[in-house]
């Protein structure tokens, strides 16, 4: 039988959300996926705190990563790293053949604006990457503070990762003056792996028309001019849309707040799981997920046989650690459409292992 996930993405995705991925399949260039593309917009705008549109992409959230370089990096992009997916975002700068530097932390600690400030200060940036939510260590990084410094730099362009932080908590796009912000729809939106949203200011879009060489599949410009009628430049995955459409409706339902309400319960249900037995938390108090939680593994602590155990008796997955700290560190998510009472079982299960 197939675990139930508690690991930090791909998350659990319901029967319901399966079921509305059955649709009856329509056509992509017609009035009924005009309809559905268009039913998106409001949730999806509410929930990235913009006015502009938000595309869709059908790829991995690292499709939009590298797109937006394409799109908006003229020669010297700066990267701000503390985790194993800012520190790939360095890479794959270099690897776009871009002029590429960091402001890189430890792995655990959150970026401070004064050192981007500092390193932007030396001249020649145009572009900034960011992560919001490392998934890798459980930051939570200070996206008020980091956009406002970055913005005090004209034309410079800010590129935000909110994978694991879209819904969870507010991430207000459009007061914070972000230029491109992207997330999965496989973390806090609890849908199965395969579709990327994004949205691009005013400002971005008047650079990418100055780029030359942006490729097609991740073309801003092919991405506006088809969704000015409620469309998208390539074939979709319509399945994965009507997904969509399921989960913003129960997001509207439940309404916003009381689903970041409930992200910071179970949150915090997990916080206190780990006090309880004394596990050491990885990130730095004031600058910790509300999606997930990384806990420092005990030197004497038997993680595999712990997973291993978790699984075989009680049919929950939880991740032991990602990158370099996989092993040193395990990682349990409270995200998407968990409750009070799912993580309870969780905790029942993991206090059952323990003791025996």
């Amino acid at each position: 039988m197939t675990p139930k996930l508690f690991n930090p993405g791909p998350v659990d995705v319901s029967p319901a959300t399966f079921a509305a991925m059955s649709h009856t399949m329509i056509g992509h260039r017609g009035s009924d996926f005009e309809a559905l593309y268009a039913s998106l917009q409001p949730g999806l705008k509410e929930l990235f705190g913009t006015e502009r549109p938000v595309f869709i992409s059908t790829s991995s959230a690292w499709g939009v990563m590298e797109g937006a370089l394409r799109n908006l990096a003229r020669k010297k992009v700066l990267c701000l790293c503390c985790g194993a997916f800012s520190d790939k975002w360095l890479d794959v700068a270099k690897k776009c053949g871009f002029q590429a530097e960091a402001v890189q932390v430890e792995w655990g600690e959150a970026i401070d604006p004064e050192a981007v400030r500092t390193k932007l200060s030396e001249g020649g940036f145009d572009t900034v990457t960011f992560i919001h939510s490392e998934t890798s260590t459980g930051v939570l990084n200070d996206l008020a503070g980091i956009s406002k410094v970055v913005k005090s730099f004209p034309d410079t362009m800010l590129i935000v990762d909110t994978v694991s932080s879209l819904s969870t908590v507010d991430v207000d796009m459009d007061a914070n003056k972000i230029d491109v912000m992207l997330a999965g729809v496989q973390k806090a939106l609890a849908l199965p792996p395969g579709l990327a949203i994004f949205a691009v200011s005013e400002a971005a879009m008047e650079r990418a028309k100055t780029i030359t060489n942006r490729g097609y599949y991740f073309d801003f410009i092919e991405f506006a001019k088809n969704d000015a009628v409620n469309n998208t430049p390539t074939t979709p995955s319509i399945s994965h849309l009507f997904g969509l459409q399921y989960i913003l409706g129960e997001i509207a339902r439940e309404g916003f707040e009381n689903r970041k309400a409930r992200h910071a319960k179970t949150n915090a249900m997990i916080l206190a799981w780990g006090a309880k037995h004394g596990f050491e938390l990885f990130a730095k108090e004031g600058r910790r997920s509300f999606a997930l939680t990384c806990f420092k593994t005990p030197e004497t602590f038997d993680l595999p046989g712990f997973i291993k155990t978790l699984k075989s008796k009680h049919n929950f997955l939880i991740n032991g650690g990602y990158g370099k700290i996989k092993g040193s560190t395990f990682r349990i998510s409270n995200m998407g459409n968990e409750t009070e009472a799912t993580m309870q079982e969780l905790i029942d299960a993991m206090d059952e292992v323990l003791a025996c």
